[in-house]
């Protein structure tokens, strides 16, 4: 049985990572790829490959980078006569004529407890929301978006410490060991299951921007600390260094929520309370205080908060905006 698979990121090309170590043993050749076109990068602007391509050339497997998935991407694909195809993270919409070429369908690696988080952005959107728990689902494609049959799903408990960042690559492991003994069923018995309709209301998830990443610091330090790693690696968090026309910009890059103490209950937010050596740097917020440890000014490199406060002595008392 042979498969093509589609995406794009360092958390898609684990999974594909693990499919190749599978395919003997489950019965399956991972047959082509397909993948984002390399993207600009740096002062020169590189073009830079996405990691699916840089892992599918070192394994010899044919790549196909294209802009659309129009009548000429279908035309180069379709001569390998791949069987399924299976989806994480490539970030298209795959049409009819395109599904219509592999005769078992298709399948996407989705990490959510679908129908909860729909779209593009669910680990994110369930760590931002504090969830208690998140899922990695496999579903049949279907031509709305993950709308198809669960095929397989495992559960995932949340315990406040996860980042969007860490908790997409371990989805990404969990869900290639669930497509791997999808595809050693359908190798076996000839097809797929046909999998349980999604249960319950939908919600959805958008594409997110840096504006998204902006601190509100009338906000509780505990939700600030979840914007921040439902935000870690990106777009991360920031906020201005004070009101000033043309301040420059702050980012957060890591923290931890505090309670308040009795002294700075009368504090404005964003107000810059205090550092403590053995702990950060404490910021006030709507409720709590956030304890800063590596943060970065606008145009220079992230440091430690210790480090931070041997340049800016004037930090404390500053209010944040």
């Amino acid at each position: 049985m042979k498969i093509l698979y589609a995406g794009s990121p360092e958390a898609a090309a684990e999974t594909l990572k693990i499919l190749l170590e599978n395919q003997v043993q489950c019965g399956f050749e991972v047959a082509g790829v397909l993948t984002n076109p390399p993207a600009t990068q740096g002062r020169h602007k590189d073009l830079i490959p996405t990691p699916v391509e840089v892992l599918a050339r070192e394994n010899n497997i044919p790549v196909f980078t294209p802009e659309h998935l129009d009548g000429p991407c279908r035309e180069a694909v379709e001569p390998l006569e791949c069987d399924l195809l299976v989806s994480f993270a490539y970030g298209h919409i795959f049409g009819p004529k395109f599904f219509a070429m592999f005769k078992m369908g298709g399948i996407n690696l989705h990490p959510s407890l679908l129908p909860k988080y729909r779209g593009c952005t669910p680990i994110p959107a369930a760590i931002l929301n504090r969830d208690e728990k998140t899922a990695v689902t496999v579903q049949s494609l279907a031509l709305k978006m993950d709308e198809g049959n669960i095929l397989a799903q495992e559960v995932l408990s949340l315990d406040g410490t996860e980042t969007s960042g860490n908790l997409l690559m371990k989805a990404a492991e969990i869900g290639a060991g669930l497509i791997s003994g999808l595809l050693k069923e359908a190798s076996e018995n000839g097809s797929l299951p046909e999998g349980k309709p999604q249960e319950g209301d939908a919600s959805y998830t958008g594409i997110i921007t840096k504006a998204d990443g902006k601190i509100d610091w009338n906000k509780s330090a505990v939700e600030i600390s979840a914007q921040l790693r439902a935000y870690t690696p990106e777009p991360g968090i920031w906020c201005y260094c004070d009101e000033t026309a043309g301040s420059e910009s702050l980012k957060i890059i890591e923290a931890l929520a505090k309670d308040d103490d009795d002294q700075s209950n009368s504090e404005p937010a964003g107000k810059v309370i205090r550092f403590s050596k053995p702990e950060g740097i404490f910021i006030k917020c709507g409720k709590g205080q956030l304890c800063v440890t590596v943060l970065q000014k606008q145009g220079k490199k992230a440091m430690t908060y210790k480090d931070f406060m041997n340049g800016s002595r004037d930090f404390i008392g500053k209010v944040l905006k």
